[in-house]
């Protein structure tokens, strides 16, 4: 009988589903704004890529929620075994297409064989940023493969050229520009050390109701009500294509918004919607 019983355990325990563990969100560094609130000469400055956050720590390729990335062997196999930051990218204006790409439980390999890993950090690594630097150009020279490279760094010099870079790159489509202090060692969380200077800022929010579209939008969406981090509620009504309108992101979802800057109340000035947030 209680061999019986005992097998009877081991069959049950067996037939229970699996539940997955998920992984931490890494530690990393994020980026403070730039608003002429430091000396420029002692960063270094690198475009603002509009791609997908990736950290890889050796083994694994995660999302910065801790999710794994589900990549080619190809794709993994050509990266080092050292800690690596960067961005998923595809090339400006490619970030809607590029992000379809990388969260396919299923890759497929003639799409990631255009999807680059743009590394701009190396994690837990000793040195200056200015030695890590010229490390990752080392790293990716190494690695040999097509997929890996690093984002160029340049002296920020003065704010005049930092200027002129800047609209340089905003110009021609890109995002921006990322500022890091050249003598900084690694660090994570949220410091001025790296700095971001962007035209337009962006945060998330939750969606907490449609609002019902007029005019040419009647039986759409004619705005997401939404709500902060920090309890703020305000409308976006701009920024969708006729497709969203159709089928908004749905209440519960997080999306993305850019604004100019902030009003005496607290609430983003010309909020516009960017996108749903999927990580």
């Amino acid at each position: 009988m209680l061999r019986l019983l005992g097998a009877w355990l081991i069959a049950l325990v067996l037939a229970l589903p699996v539940i997955a563990v998920a992984a931490e969100p890494p530690a990393i560094l994020l980026a403070e704004v730039y608003r002429n609130q430091a000396d420029v000469a002692k960063y270094l400055v690198s475009e603002k890529l509009d791609g997908v956050r990736a950290i890889w720590d050796g083994n694994t390729l995660r999302f910065r929620s801790g999710k794994e990335i589900n990549a080619p062997r190809w794709f993994i196999e050509g990266l080092p075994k050292q800690a690596l930051d960067g961005e998923l990218w595809m090339g400006r204006g490619s970030f809607e297409r590029l992000s379809g790409i990388v969260r396919r439980e299923v890759p497929d390999d003639g799409e990631w064989r255009q999807v680059r890993y743009m590394i701009f950090e190396l994690p837990g690594a000793a040195g200056t940023f200015s030695e890590r630097a010229e490390a990752m150009r080392q790293i990716a020279r190494q690695a040999n493969v097509p997929w890996l490279r690093e984002i160029e760094q340049f002296p920020a010099v003065d704010r005049n050229s930092l200027q002129k870079r800047f609209k340089e790159v905003v110009k021609a489509g890109g995002e921006g520009l990322m500022l890091h202090r050249a003598d900084a060692l690694y660090e994570t969380g949220r410091s001025d050390t790296l700095l971001k200077m962007k035209p337009w800022e962006d945060a998330d929010a939750l969606v907490i109701g449609h609002v019902p579209g007029k005019g040419k939008y009647v039986g759409m969406l004619g705005a997401l009500r939404v709500r902060t981090s920090d309890g703020r509620e305000f409308s976006l009504g701009t920024g969708f294509t006729d497709e969203q309108r159709r089928n908004p992101p749905p209440i519960g979802s997080t999306v993305t918004y850019r604004y100019r800057d902030i009003t005496s109340s607290g609430l983003p000035r010309f909020a516009s919607f960017l996108r749903p947030r999927t990580e």
